[in-house]
């Protein structure tokens, strides 16, 4: 049986590839095929800490880099997978690792699911080390729209397209109309609190919403971040949008599929420098619920605009706003909307499509 290293992020903290990283070494599919081993690239304690240098991390990659070089070189794999950062910090210390891995087995497959690489490519020393790190190497990406972040230094043939998915929740309910408040919209915001993924666009959004005499409730659900809950309540107490407007923190399990059985609508309107492929937007699609968001990443790739959602611009509120009226007024295109994106989710984004995909992208690897 083939042997594969798999060096990838995993929780804590919870994140999208932290997530994916988990669904992969619970994976019995992958498994079963492979003889595996795992290591955490993750540094990071809390959401917070993502992309903050200190010495408590430096001393810990350091144990990091001689942990991994031992794993491979006792294991001897037939192939070393890898998740690594795109830009920054993160990528000078993977880089390093990567170098090292390459040396040590001669098959080694990156998998991204973060971006940024085109945006630093002009940098000289940044161009050089993405020659080096990209020479020899595989490359998996989430979807199409992402290649263009890569193709300066890998050509079509190293490259594999695998989508996220996920698991089915045993607590799924498709919204129903409010039959005690009928017109009432129940607005759906859902992510770790940080400012670049529409948290205040959002807000604004429903202040228009309030001022054009639409009946809404907006919950906002996630772990508090670079938006922290006084800040918050403080926008929220200013505009006068108490009433309709309403934050709970960090929930999960069955509390988390409660949310989103309740809710009418999604709302993503991230412009999150990482974003690719969010799998909140999966979770809201199993849920039969349109979602909204924006053209990031591979998000275009998830919601078919007019269809199953709506794609709006970047800090936009005002568009924002129009999408979600709309969508208070017309509940049965709001329904249609929700069961075509169940249906695209059911044939696309689980996580048994997601585990075969992956695992015949390793075994051609």
């Amino acid at each position: 049986m083939k042997k594969i290293l798999f060096v990838l992020h995993l929780p804590p903290p919870v994140y999208g590839a932290s997530m994916v990283g988990k669904y992969i070494h619970d994976s019995e599919l992958i498994n079963n095929a492979f003889t595996c081993r795992y290591v955490s690239l993750t540094l990071a304690t809390n959401i917070s800490d993502i992309g903050k240098p200190s010495i408590r991390k430096a001393i810990d990659y350091l144990k990091q880099y001689r942990s991994i070089r031992r794993q491979a070189r006792d294991f001897q794999p037939d192939l070393i997978y890898v998740t690594p950062n795109a830009t920054g910090g993160a990528f000078y210390k993977d880089f390093f690792i990567v170098q090292m891995l390459k040396r040590l087995t001669p098959q080694v497959i990156v998998h991204y699911h973060n971006k940024g690489i085109r945006h630093r490519q002009d940098k000289t020393f940044d161009n050089r080390l993405y020659r080096h790190f990209f020479k020899n190497l595989k490359v998996i990406l989430i979807a199409k729209p992402l290649y263009i972040d890569v193709k300066k230094y890998v050509s079509p043939d190293n490259v594999y397209f695998c989508p996220n998915g996920i698991p089915l929740s045993p607590n799924t309910q498709h919204p129903t109309l409010n039959t005690q408040h009928p017109a009432l919209l129940r607005i759906l915001f859902l992510s770790n609190m940080i400012e670049s993924k529409g948290v205040w666009t959002l807000l604004s959004a429903c202040q228009q919403l309030r001022d054009q005499g639409c009946t809404f409730q907006c919950d906002y659900v996630g772990n508090w971040s670079d938006v922290d809950e006084k800040t918050f309540n403080n926008q929220v107490a200013e505009l006068k949008l108490g009433e309709q407007v309403k934050a709970h923190g960090g929930v999960y399990g069955d509390d988390r599929s409660n949310f989103f059985n309740r809710a009418d609508v999604f709302v993503l309107p991230t412009y999150y420098p990482n974003e690719c492929f969010p799998l909140v937007l999966l979770e809201a699609m199993q849920h039969g619920i349109p979602c909204i968001s924006t053209n990031e990443g591979a998000i275009t790739d998830i919601i078919d605009d007019g269809q199953t959602g709506f794609i709006i611009p970047a800090n936009n509120p005002s568009m924002l706003a129009d999408k979600l009226q709309f969508l208070s007024e017309n509940p049965k295109q709001r329904k249609e909307m929700g069961q075509r994106g169940y249906l695209k989710f059911k044939d696309n984004y689980t996580i048994n499509h997601f585990e075969t995909r992956l695992l015949n992208i390793l075994h051609n690897a």
